[in-house]
Order: C-alpha cells, then structure tokens, then sequence
C-alpha cells in the first residue's frame, strides 16, 4: 500500500485515537486498525468514490461502511473535530453558506429527502452547509438545511451560546433579528447592507475584507469530492464526513 498518500499526521492522530471505538484497552469487541480506518474513510471524502470502490488494501469495503455509520451515530467524527479544533480565535466570528447539489446516488435515502436536508431549488436536489468560522477562517459550528431554505434559519443553532467581538456576513443575513441580536450583545455588526434597508448601517469596509476566509474555508472543504458532491443519502452520514474532514483542515 502506498502510505505517501495518507493524510492523518501523527500529530492529529493524537487528538484522534482517543475517540476511537473498538481500541484494544476497551471493553467489549476490538477493531481493526482504527487509524487505517480512518484513512479509509478519509479516501472515500478525497475521491468521491462508492464505498464498493475502495481499495481491498483498506480492507472489506462493507465491514468500513458499517463502522463508519456506528461510528457516525456515536458522534465519533464530531468528537474528533472539537478536540483538534483546539480553542477558536473569536476576535471575529463569519458566518456563510455554500450550495452543494446532491448526486443521484444521496437521492434514495428511506422516507424521502424531505428529512435528510435536501431541498429543490434552482439547482435541483440541493443542500445547504451553513458554517460559522473564526477570525482565521476554522470551522467551528455548522449546519445543514435543505438547499431552498433561507440562509437566516439556521443562524441560531450557530450563534447559541458563542462569544465573539465581531459579525462578518454578506447581505445574505442582514437580517433585523440578527442586527437586534447583535446590538444587545454590543458585537460590533459587520454585515453587507441590503439596499431595501431604510437606515444602513455604517460598516468597516476593512474589516470587512476578511469575511474572503470563510469562503476560503469553503473552497478547501470542497475539495473534498465526496462533499462536493454530496453522494451520502442522510444528514447523519454527510455531517459525520464533513466533520472528519473539517478536523484535518482546522488541524493541518
């Protein structure tokens, strides 16, 4: 097996083993070479490939699939993310969305795509990552919503219970609540104006020009095919990958 293209450093495996189910000092059932089991799963992000696809030298493609859905209602990937994310500069918070259009393969997950947040809009069959980043552009929350839904619904869940000096956004989410929101936390408010808006608010324009890390953030996350593409036919088994491989990047 060629290990010049394996991507987890010894450094992130670290933080990632200890989250590991299945390790030799737990009780119950062992499994397999965890750290070979995420560089499988790691693959299947990178290519965007079927899991049929993956190379016999990882092992039986099944047995990884499985572990990586019991590893995925675990919470496993989301556990690894926070731990290697370390402590997130919130000088600044910018918060952003991205479309990705599901592949046909993502289409046929049981009780249709209404639960799995894929929505239609002009695009098709879409799906929303809404991310909030810190002022160097690491991921630290986000979530998914169905590609026709606004992309104020789901600034709650992401803002909750965060403390940050700073707002950066496009007008995408000049939205009243989330001004009023701001004012009475005293965060300075640093979000494109609507031209509707009667009163526009004053706005650095060079704190502004930092809000480019968050799409930065998400050009790096769509190299990722298997994100790119959105192949996984639930919201579980897609946020599981996203958070595996967000880990890598907030950790290079």
């Amino acid at each position: 097996m060629d290990t010049s293209r394996f991507v987890i450093r010894d450094h992130q495996w670290a933080k990632m083993e200890p989250h590991c189910l299945g390790l030799k000092a737990h009780p119950g059932r062992t499994g397999s070479d965890a750290r070979l089991f995420m560089e499988a799963v790691f693959w299947i992000a990178r290519t965007g490939a079927p899991w049929r696809d993956l190379p016999t030298s990882f092992g039986n493609w099944n047995t990884i699939y499985r572990r990586f859905r019991d590893w995925a209602r675990a919470g496993v990937s989301e556990r690894m993310f926070n731990d290697l994310s370390d402590q997130p500069d919130m000088e600044m918070a910018m918060i952003d969305g991205t479309i990705v259009k599901v592949h046909r393969a993502g289409q046929g997950a049981k009780g249709g795509l209404s639960g799995q947040a894929i929505g239609k809009s002009k695009g098709g069959w879409t799906t929303k990552i809404l991310a909030l980043t810190d002022a160097l552009g690491n991921l630290v929350r986000f979530v998914l919503l169905p590609g026709n839904r606004y992309d104020t619904v789901g600034v709650a869940p992401l803002i909750h219970g965060l403390s940050f000096d700073a707002l950066l956004a496009d007008k995408a989410f000049d939205s009243n609540w989330i001004v009023e929101e701001m004012n009475a936390r005293g965060t300075t408010i640093c979000i494109s104006q609507r031209p509707q808006r009667k009163a526009p608010l004053h706005i650095d324009e060079e704190m502004y020009k930092w809000r480019h890390l968050v799409e930065n953030f998400f050009c790096d996350l769509k190299d990722f095919r298997r994100i790119a593409l959105r192949t996984d036919k639930t919201d579980l088994s897609f946020a599981a990958i996203i958070n595996a491989c967000a880990a890598l990047l907030n950790s290079k």
